[in-house]
């Protein structure tokens, strides 16, 4: 019985849902993606899917990643292929897998607007609608969410969840004082007030990736 790649499923499954959009815009993934002969259990498919598919819908871009090693890996090749050089982040855990990756970054938050990228974490990933919450006790601060061209969030398995309520019992179950903000990304800022057409980036990053690493 042949065993196919995770990611290329992923992405197969993804690439279908793009062919049946007709707004999208042109989601690339990098190439490595298809290189591993490691395997997704069938059990941790669904959720993890349901996530992938709809962050594409809202025009983020999807990384799976099965271990540290390939995330750091993958976190190379997508700069190289950018070109990126201005990149902020303030969170430990992320800083230290860019740092691995070789990419320089700071934690200047007074530049934090003069920068192209900003890598961040995550509180949870919502399924449902392929959203990203994130709040003010991350250490990376209100503005780093909406000031860069690109964001880039590094997310775990274990922080996904099926729906918006789950993520914010979780919060409130993580927290003694809820954080002074909670704030929920679909995808990239995105504005259709000028004759209904569609623009990336008008109020926010034009550009969403999601790294998730797998850690259960």
């Amino acid at each position: 019985m042949e065993v196919r790649d995770p990611r290329k499923t992923i992405l197969d499954k993804i690439q279908t849902v793009r062919d049946s959009q007709e707004d999208r815009g042109t989601v690339s993934f990098p190439k490595f993606q298809h290189d591993s002969s490691l395997y997704l259990p069938a059990s941790e498919e669904t959720r993890e899917m349901e996530f992938a598919r709809n962050l594409v819908r809202v025009k983020g871009k999807f990384i799976y990643c099965l271990n540290r090693t390939e995330l750091v890996q993958a976190l190379k090749t997508l700069f190289q292929e950018e070109r990126w050089k201005k990149v902020f982040c303030s969170e430990s855990i992320a800083g230290d897998l860019i740092a691995r990756s070789g990419i320089t970054y700071t934690s200047d938050y007074e530049a934090v607007m003069d920068n192209e990228v900003a890598v961040t974490g995550c509180e949870y990933l919502i399924a449902r609608t392929g959203s990203i919450m994130v709040s003010s006790a991350q250490g990376s601060g209100r503005r780093v969410f909406g000031h860069t061209p690109v964001h880039i969030v590094i997310g775990k398995s274990s922080q996904l969840v099926d729906e918006i309520s789950d993520a914010l019992t979780g919060i409130k179950n993580n927290y003694s004082d809820m954080p002074s903000q909670v704030s929920l990304i679909t995808g990239p800022s995105r504005t259709a007030d000028i004759e209904k057409t569609l623009v990336l980036g008008a109020h926010g990053p034009r550009d969403l990736y999601v790294f998730l690493l797998k850690d259960r």
